[in-house]
């Protein structure tokens, strides 16, 4: 079946990537990076179907050559935190041979990428023959009609005339120049530094303390790169990928299509599986729970109920406007999603807060060791100068050396009084190195609890959702009905729970809460005022056998009279 996926990343620098080695692996090859000096060798990775390099027509025709076309962009890219290439990873339709899936690839990336000036780097993986995807790595720079690199971005200085402030590049300041324009330095105004112009700063004799204007933070961008990098054009390129592929897949009269948009804008109320990733496949393999692949099975599980849920509200829809007994049962089954979700819910609460203690407990602990560790390298290098400055001080200044043994002597007490501290900061854990590795799982426990704070939001806005449903089914039940209404959903409701307790076992497993799912079901019925309508038609039936019984009473008298005169 086609699925829809394309992620776009940037690779840069700054994360300590090499586009030099993205594409040998991308293409499993042996390349040389010019930049640090270093071989990049994949020959031996497996699952390489295709590889192929596409230049736009002004491109240096040597940059077929890989190895010559990424030493080129690393070559050009000055900074550490370069932004080097673009890099796109694609599903491939399975529908689709390899020939197909190739003439597919070169049409999106020459009508999308190269016609745009974009030299393009491209293979097709396929390592176990079921997760057939692309890779593409594109040139983030813009190219002149010479085959020269152009600017990403130009430095523009902010200029001052007449109280007004505006931004030039440095061709352009040359003209601006003539017209009164000035550039503005920083300048020393008693404690503070302060930008002003030359001749603002010379008319009061203020001391200029530094060489460099004034200027934007990011400098201006070519527009070229700034159209290139805007969140408008990764929408159209997405959107491209699906129409191009969907294109092909009717060529080839097949019926599977892809839709580049998201579950909310197509109005899926179903929510979408997170990304497993191999790692997390592995650990699968090898009797480890993962907690990405635990996560995607509930979420599959949740919207299996959801589409039953679905289908159980058209047939009734299809079927009467009002029925009783269907819409009794559509509201029992969202009861049942509800305590579900509630329970989920609160399970995330759970280890959300499990994660919280944990960071606040050991967090303090983690400050309080860097402080000590940095003060004790303070004092060492503080002990190094003074044993320098003892042992170099005459033997003949004995007052000298007096105060400096006398020092030395109280920075050693501190030392060891820092070192004590240490020790009792250490002392309920084995011994430092654990105390490292557990403060070194601070960021991925911090990870974890926003990822559990985030599905408790989910899904409170999924039970808000599903309240609003229940409600509106329960408006269509008129007062004359609440009465047999009650009675069908009180047949139900004993198998409805114990579904969504074998539901939530099959999930959970070992770790199944029978207390927390307990709780579950008397707060969902607390949040949909069951018990007061419940009530309601409780006083109503009391009535109603009040009335009754008064109007025997009353009638009783008149019936004897008559059975006796018979």
């Amino acid at each position: 079946m086609a699925i829809y996926h394309l992620e776009a990343k940037v690779i840069s620098r700054g994360t300590g990537r090499s586009v030099v080695a993205a594409s040998a692996y991308m293409s499993c090859s042996k390349l040389y990076n010019d930049y640090d000096g270093i071989e990049h060798d994949y020959t031996r990775k497996h699952g390489l179907v295709h590889q192929e390099i596409m230049l736009p027509t002004n491109a240096p025709t040597e940059w077929s050559d890989r190895e010559k076309l990424w030493n080129a962009v690393e070559e050009a890219e000055k900074t550490k935190d370069s932004r080097l290439a673009r890099e796109f990873v694609a599903a491939l339709p399975i529908e689709l041979s390899k020939d197909e899936w190739i003439d597919l690839l070169r049409r999106y990336i020459n009508d999308n990428f190269v016609s745009e000036g974009m030299c393009a780097d491209f293979a097709i993986h396929d390592t176990d023959g079921h997760n057939p995807h692309a890779h593409i790595i594109l040139t983030m720079r813009p190219l002149d009609e010479n085959g020269k690199w152009q600017y990403k971005t130009e430095k523009e200085y902010l200029c001052k005339r007449n109280g007004e402030e505006k931004g030039f590049t440095a061709a352009e300041f040359k003209s601006a120049q003539k017209s009164g324009w000035e550039k503005q330095y920083q300048y020393k105004v008693g404690r503070k530094k302060v930008y002003m112009t030359p001749s603002e700063a010379d008319t009061i004799g203020y001391e200029r303390v530094s060489k460099y204007p004034k200027s934007t933070r990011y400098g201006r961008q070519n527009p070229i790169t700034e159209r290139w990098n805007s969140d408008e054009q990764l929408i159209k390129w997405r959107e491209a990928w699906a129409d191009v592929t969907n294109k092909i897949l009717a060529e080839k009269n097949i019926d599977e299509r892809i839709d580049h948009r998201s579950f909310k804008e197509r109005g899926i109320t179903e929510q979408p599986t997170i990304h497993e990733g191999v790692t997390a496949r592995i650990m699968e393999q090898q009797w480890n729970v993962s907690e990405r692949c635990e996560l995607n099975r509930q979420i599959r599980a949740d919207n299996r109920l959801l589409r039953r849920l679905k289908m159980e509200l058209q047939k009734i829809t299809d079927a009467v406007k009002v029925s009783i007994p269907k819409i009794a049962k559509a509201m029992e089954h969202i009861f049942m999603n509800l305590i579900i979700n509630r329970y989920n819910q609160r399970q995330a609460q759970k280890a959300a807060t499990q994660y919280g203690k944990w960071i606040n407990d050991i967090k303090p602990d983690y400050q309080k060791y860097n402080d000590i560790k940095r003060d004790i390298h303070s004092k060492k290098c503080f002990l190094r100068d003074l044993n320098a400055e003892r042992k170099a001080t005459s033997k003949v200044n004995l007052l000298k050396l007096k105060n400096l043994s006398k020092e030395i002597a109280e920075l050693t007490e501190d030392m060891e009084e820092l070192k004590s501290e240490l020790s009792n900061l250490l002392l309920y854990y084995k011994d430092e190195v654990e105390f490292k590795e557990l403060c070194s799982k601070i960021p991925e426990y911090e990870e974890k609890r926003k990822k559990q704070e985030d599905l408790q939001n989910i899904l409170g806005t999924r039970i808000s959702d599903q309240t609003k449903e229940y409600l509106s089914l329960k408006d269509k039940v008129t007062p004359d009905e609440e009465v047999e209404f009650k009675l069908q959903r009180d047949i139900l409701r004993p198998d409805i729970v114990l579904e969504a307790k074998e539901h939530l076992q099959a999930v959970y497993k070992d770790r199944f809460n029978y207390n927390q799912f307990s709780e579950a079901k008397p707060y969902i019925s607390s949040s949909l005022d069951e018990a007061e309508r419940e009530y309601a038609i409780k006083q109503r039936l009391e009535y109603a056998r009040e009335q009754s019984q008064h109007y025997n009473s009353k009638h009783q008298p008149l019936k004897k009279s008559r059975e006796r005169c018979r």
